[in-house]
């Protein structure tokens, strides 16, 4: 199968992916990892790319496309979830032309909804150990002794992306420009699911897998 997980920040795209790529044999591919690994690599297209960051410009979404079909291209096998991309409606259009001309088109959008104040709630309270990594929650994940993380001891802080005025504006930005990805391929024969994504992370899941059972995992190449 060939899957497109989208939502806002916060919808709980990571926690999903993981859990489809453990269910099926599919690979993760992440535009924000695609890109640093071209650039670290030195090669054309990260160069290409560090151009456009060096001098304050945004990677055109040409070559944004360019690279996560090459990493498609280079899969050992053809199954994916792309996680939180395309982004934007050009994106989307840019990168079905490739894949289609490539005879990889997708197979299904999963999209999770949730409300915007649950998205508030879940990434204002978040917390993190700037050591380890680990991921807490003032209400619904606290570690066992306030404002330290359970493995290491250290003192947990809330990330900059995480406070209520980044969120807001990251919210804004995702109803201007990725939203509308969804209704794009609504309109253009891909199969899309909404997910109702604001209660129970494992009830989720299940709904999740019981859409990819239906379709059959005879679809992945």
């Amino acid at each position: 199968m060939r899957i497109v997980l989208l939502g806002a920040p916060g919808a709980g795209k990571g926690t999903q992916c993981k859990r489809i790529l453990s269910a099926h044999s599919l690979t993760h591919l992440s535009s924000g990892d695609i890109l640093r690994k071209e650039r670290s690599e030195g090669s054309e297209l990260g160069q290409k790319a560090q151009g456009y960051m060096d001098s304050g410009g945004l990677v055109p979404d040409e070559l944004i496309v360019e690279m996560m079909v090459k990493a498609i291209d280079d899969l050992p096998t053809g199954g994916f979830v792309l996680d939180g991309f395309p982004r934007t409606v050009n994106q989307g259009v840019e990168l079905d032309a490739a894949l289609t001309a490539s005879g990889k088109a997708l197979d299904v959008v999963l999209n999770l909804e949730v409300h915007d104040d649950v998205i508030y709630d879940r990434m204002s309270g978040r917390r993190s150990c700037p050591k380890c990594g680990a991921v807490y929650h003032l209400v619904s994940l606290k570690p066992q002794v306030e404002g330290v993380c359970d493995h290491d001891g250290e003192g947990l802080i809330q990330r900059p992306d995480d406070q209520l005025e980044v969120v807001k504006k990251r919210l804004e930005t995702y109803h201007q420009q990725t939203k509308p990805v969804v209704q794009y391929y609504q309109k253009n024969e891909v199969r899309v699911f909404d997910v109702q994504a604001d209660g129970d992370a494992d009830m989720v899941s299940v709904e999740i897998q019981e859409i990819l059972a239906g379709m059959g995992d005879s679809q992945t190449v």
